[in-house]
């Protein structure tokens, strides 16, 4: 089977590059290596996968390289996730989590690709949890609220993905991820705040907690998201669906969890101001892809944490 992945040498792609060149899949890989990384390739690279650099805002190079590979499963997971700088700078957020999904869902339909598995985020596009506690963990048919650019951004996205269903005949199905952590996240990425707990916590260092440290998010292990992403590819549904635990964390307990994990009894939080656009509370109901793809996470966050700090992350 041929498999296309974009965004595949960042995080959650490259273990799925991985998971699919294990299982025999061609695999190509498109990343503009702008934050993913071809050493996180290295093995899938080895193995026979192929790495294509462009960005995929950028249309004719999308249609391209896929029309020439002509992928029966199309995963796209190239996008924009700083919260942050999406509310500094809306249009590059745009250009990549919108055109870019767009290009990809264009390049899929010209190739004919017999399943498009689109990643979006569940921890942003519900909105603000604290005021809708009684929703919480929120269901797939809550009301989606975006907090931030980020958030509204995925939630276009999203439309487009159901009109290219609907319309050009492409079977598509929309993953809702939860805060996804484990081994090769960034900690220099902004979204990666179990990666930079761990390596504070490795380096002696301290956390910085944004905020009063109450606000609360679904983690999941990029482990789990992978075996969601290949139930999703399998299965005849278009979701959405949830991806996460259900079980609220919030970022004091993360801190104490993470410093207990590496011996720290001085990993005493720093606070610093609240920033725009994070929400207070979320978690993600995910029994609709237990029911429909036969998916759960196998890991909370005590045991993925560990497993997390065992690869060295």
């Amino acid at each position: 089977m041929k498999s296309a992945v974009t965004g595949g040498a960042g995080f959650i792609g490259s273990h799925l590059v991985d998971a699919l060149a294990a299982r025999g899949d061609e695999v190509l890989v498109l990343d503009d290596l702008s934050s993913g990384k071809r050493e996180n390739l290295a093995g899938a690279l080895e193995a026979g996968a192929e790495l294509l650099e462009l960005d995929v805002s950028d249309g004719q190079a999308v249609f391209a390289a896929i029309e020439a590979f002509r992928p029966q499963g199309v995963f796209h997971l190239a996008a924009q996730i700083d919260v942050r700088r999406s509310m500094a700078d809306p249009g590059f957020d745009a250009r990549l989590n919108v055109v870019g999904t767009v290009n990809a869902l264009e390049a899929a339909t010209r190739a004919g690709a017999s399943r498009f598995v689109f990643t979006s985020t569940g921890g942003a596009i519900y909105g603000e949890g604290a005021a809708r506690a009684d929703e919480l963990p929120f269901a797939e048919t809550a009301a989606c609220a975006p907090f931030s650019i980020y958030g509204e951004s995925k939630l276009a996205a999203e439309g487009y993905l159901d009109f290219y269903a609907r319309t050009r005949g492409l079977p598509a199905v929309t993953l809702r991820l939860g805060n996804v952590y484990g081994p090769r996240q960034d900690p220099a990425l902004e979204a990666g705040v179990v990666a930079i707990f761990c390596k504070l916590a490795r380096d002696g260092g301290r956390p910085t907690v944004f905020g009063d440290g109450k606000q609360t998010r679904d983690y999941v292990h990029v482990a789990d998201v992978v075996a969601a992403l290949l139930a999703a590819e399998a299965a005849d549904e278009p979701g959405p669906f949830n991806v996460g635990t259900g079980v609220e964390t919030s970022v004091l307990e993360l801190a104490e969890r993470v410093g207990r994990t590496f011996g720290r009894d001085d990993f005493e939080p720093e606070f610093a101001p609240a920033r725009d656009g994070e929400v207070e509370r979320t978690a993600l109901d995910a029994s609709a892809a237990a029911e429909r793809l036969g998916w759960r996470a196998e890991r909370m966050i005590e045991t993925g944490l560990e497993q997390t700090v065992a690869a060295g992350t």
